[in-house]
């Protein structure tokens, strides 16, 4: 097994890095939300990051899931405003991905340039109130009528949702079947029926807005079911393969950018006549937060390498998440220790803390990640 990157995939890492960076200090003197702004979703396809595993046919880099796990490792270490790495991840990976995967191809050629280049914004509508690790019991319902269906139910959490163009939402069209009655819809938001709410208060992802979006008889033609009718579980659990591997790269990416900023911060950090990095008790936090963090990045390729190879990865999947996760979270509880007083002020040490919370709670909670863990060996 190889372990090393190419030049042209070393390459691409360290530009979009750089190109982050660089984007991310004009952004701080910003006010609100960095989602808000339709400019950053634009640079953001500039920069190629929407589109890196979309077909380049319909716009996109026609890359991996490796080398796209890979961009996002980027955008996450160099960008501090981790809610728009998020909400850059739904967009493409719960959103686009399905289109480009099982969408007709009128409605790729409609929407997936658009979606590559930041033009158009997409949202994920599959959460409910009572809807969330049970996405079997969808309250949400599509019934047939004339050249198409009526949407009605009550999404919540929808990312994106306040600036979304387009939501990706499921409803049950046979409440009796489960996970087999459920079918994808691509709706407008301007649609007749929908209804977008305000942007819920969150402690942590600020800059993706969220948000309930609800649905009222709203009319979708044919055309933009995704795959067949009935199809919807496999094809949102087919998204969150993508997501749950090539999303959470990101906060790879910020796990390194905290190991940077503590190691820093304990070399030049002096207490009791030392540098901090002296004591026994801050190194080897630290070197706690390093080995969480590669474990975590050697589950996330091995899971992204054999969704390329078209493997089963099903259980590479679950183990990366629940890795990087529960990895990244731990070390960012580590980073505000480690900066002691300072860690607890307002900052980019305690917003990543913030950040990290919902990672072990989004796309499969670690305990769903256990579960499938469990089920994948058997038990």
């Amino acid at each position: 097994m190889d372990f090393g990157w190419s030049e042209e995939q070393s390459a691409r890492y360290e530009r979009l890095l750089a190109e982050v960076r660089a984007v991310c200090a004009d952004s701080h003197e910003a006010g609100g939300p960095l989602g808000a702004e339709r400019r950053h979703w634009l640079r953001l396809g500039e920069l190629g990051v929407l589109g890196s595993c979309v077909p380049a046919a319909y716009g996109g880099q026609d890359l991996g899931a490796l080398d796209t796990a890979r961009l996002f490792e980027a955008l996450g270490r160099g960008c501090s405003h981790t809610g728009l790495v998020f909400g850059a991840g739904a967009h493409l990976f719960a959103c686009a991905m399905p289109i480009a995967e099982f969408g007709r191809p009128g409605l790729r050629d409609k929407l997936l340039a658009g979606m590559c280049a930041g033009e158009v914004i997409a949202g994920n509508a599959m959460t409910e109130r009572e809807a969330g690790s049970d996405v079997s019991v969808l309250a949400t319902t599509a019934r047939r009528t004339a050249g198409g269906w009526l949407l009605s139910g009550e999404k919540t959490f929808v990312s994106n949702g306040p600036v979304a163009d387009v939501l990706i939402t499921y409803a049950s069209v046979d409440p009796n079947a489960g996970y087999f009655g459920q079918t994808a819809f691509v709706v407008d938001r301007a649609a007749p029926g929908v209804r977008v709410g305000a942007p819920m208060a969150k402690m942590g992802l600020g800059d993706c807005l969220a948000s309930p979006v609800g649905f009222a008889d709203c009319f979708v033609p044919d055309e933009r079911v995704l795959g067949e009718p009935g199809q919807g579980g496999p094809i949102f659990q087919r998204s969150m393969g993508w997501e749950r591997a090539c999303l959470f790269a990101g906060f790879l990416g910020l796990a390194d950018r905290l190991v940077e900023q503590v190691t820093a911060h304990v070399r030049a950090r002096r207490q009791f006549g030392l540098p901090l990095s002296r004591f026994q008790a801050v190194s080897h936090r630290l070197a706690d937060m390093v080995l969480r963090i590669e474990g975590a990045r050697l589950l996330l390729y091995r899971a992204c390498w054999q969704m390329d190879r078209d493997d089963p990865a099903e259980l590479a999947i679950a183990l990366s998440k629940l890795a990087v996760s529960e990895g990244v979270l731990n070390s960012a509880l580590d980073a505000v220790r480690l900066f002691g007083a300072r860690g607890y002020l307002d900052g980019d040490v305690e917003a990543a803390l913030r950040d990290t919370v919902p990672t072990v709670i989004f796309s499969g909670t670690s305990d769903i990640q256990r579960q499938l863990i469990a089920r994948e060996l058997g038990l």
